[in-house]
């Protein structure tokens, strides 16, 4: 049978493994909004040339790229550009294009949001396994010692500290990377209505 203090050590691995796994996604997704950031100016600047040009409805010439933005610009513009789509099938075909760049920009947003509920909960599951091994060592072998009483306990303790600062970091990238994300995926609706015949 595997001891609490095992079991204790296992948990504050795997909030130092959470807190590692939040790291690596949050820098990930902070590049990919860099760079999404990037070719939305390339597109609204296209799409301002293009209204520039025409009073009517535009139909920008898009930068070449092979980002999720520019690849569903590319296709709204060209269906619309052959001349023989409904309107309901531009407004089906802007939806899903939508959703389609929504998906790609929300991609790994729910891991940090699975850390930040989950770092508090390993971290009170730790101190609990904490606190039973140190109150086994006292049944075993007496209270002779109350400083080592209190090691076990600060022990026990530093579980709960590191799931509560996992959850913090979680949740503070999580909220700046969500409001990121909407920007985008809002100038992004934005340059669907823009370019609408």
């Amino acid at each position: 049978m595997m001891s609490q203090d095992f079991l204790h050590a296992v948990t504050i691995n795997v909030l130092y493994a959470c807190v590692a796994v939040l790291t690596f996604v949050i820098i990930e997704r902070m590049a990919y909004y860099g760079h999404l950031t990037r070719r939305r100016a390339r597109i609204a600047k296209s799409i301002e040339a293009a209204v520039k040009a025409d009073a009517g409805s535009p139909l920008p010439d898009l930068p070449p790229g092979n980002d999720v933005l520019t690849r569903a610009m590319q296709e709204y513009v060209d269906v619309q550009r052959k001349g023989e789509v409904t309107r309901s099938r531009i407004e089906d075909l802007s939806a899903a294009l939508f959703l389609r760049v929504d998906g790609s920009i929300n991609r790994g947003l729910w891991i940090l949001d699975t850390i930040v509920t989950a770092a508090p909960l390993l971290g009170l599951l730790g101190t609990i396994l904490g606190i039973m091994d140190t109150f086994q060592a006292l049944s075993a072998g007496g209270v002779s010692d109350p400083s080592a009483v209190s090691r076990g306990i600060g022990s026990a303790l530093l579980a709960t500290a590191i799931g509560i600062g996992t959850a913090l970091y979680g949740l503070v990238g999580h909220n700046i990377l969500h409001r990121l994300g909407e920007c985008i995926t809002e100038d992004f609706k934005s340059f669907l209505l823009e370019t609408t015949r």
